[in-house]
């Protein structure tokens, strides 16, 4: 295994952890895509991550789905639109005009959409650690989108995470088995621009905490 050499107590070099920090920070939710495609190679060293990415007993519960299909994408789209009009009709006043404004999806122009699933019935792992926390497979999940979305923008792509849909239709459109549950459908491309500051905050719909709410029991 080669990459940066760590000390003797385990850490990496201050330059490695400056570049790492910076990745974070700028790993944003992307709404805005161009339309050139993604190389798939890419593509495919950056969907590895999930691989690396912690699961409850080891249960790797993660079921991805490549939506590629004019038919598949077209559902997608009407699910987004049908939701992102109720979502709408439910602020009132100067929210809804907010709202009206923000741009949820890139589904439009994003070259790759990908769905993620959770199999909430799979026997890999043999239920160590979901007994008595079930959702720790979904957590699992996120936590592999986590790596594989910093990938991507390590790649110089972004992703963005569409939420504004109906979760049930999304499976049934998609076919999939019943013990599968959506944890996220996303756009995956070039971004037509780069920001460290969160689009949502631009737009002024919310503002981050301005010190991590932390409590001492």
């Amino acid at each position: 295994m080669t990459g940066p050499v760590q000390d003797a107590k385990g850490c990496f070099p201050q330059a490695f952890r400056a570049e790492l920090d910076l990745l974070m920070k700028l790993r944003r939710d992307v709404r805005r895509f161009r339309t050139d495609p993604v190389d798939e190679a890419v593509l495919t060293r950056c969907l590895s991550a999930v691989s690396l990415a912690p699961s409850v007993g080891l249960s790797e519960p993660w079921r991805i789905i490549r939506v590629g299909s004019d038919a598949a994408r077209a559902a997608a789209l009407k699910n987004f639109e049908t939701a992102n009009a109720e979502a709408l009709a439910d602020y009132s006043e100067d929210r809804a005009a907010t709202y009206a404004r923000l741009k949820l999806s890139g589904m439009r122009e994003a070259p790759v959409q990908i769905a993620f699933f959770c199999d909430d019935e799979t026997e890999k792992g043999h239920g160590l650690g979901a007994r008595t926390m079930p959702e720790m497979r979904r957590y699992s999940v996120v936590t592999a989108i986590t790596l594989f979305w910093l990938s991507l923008r390590a790649e110089g792509l972004g992703l963005g995470w569409v939420s504004v849909l109906d979760p049930d239709q999304m499976a049934r459109d998609l076919n999939v088995p019943q013990s599968w549950s959506l944890i996220g459908y996303f756009c995956i491309g070039h971004p037509e621009r780069l920001s460290d500051t969160p689009e949502l905050e631009q737009e002024g719909w919310e503002q981050r905490f301005a010190a991590l709410p932390i409590e001492t029991r």
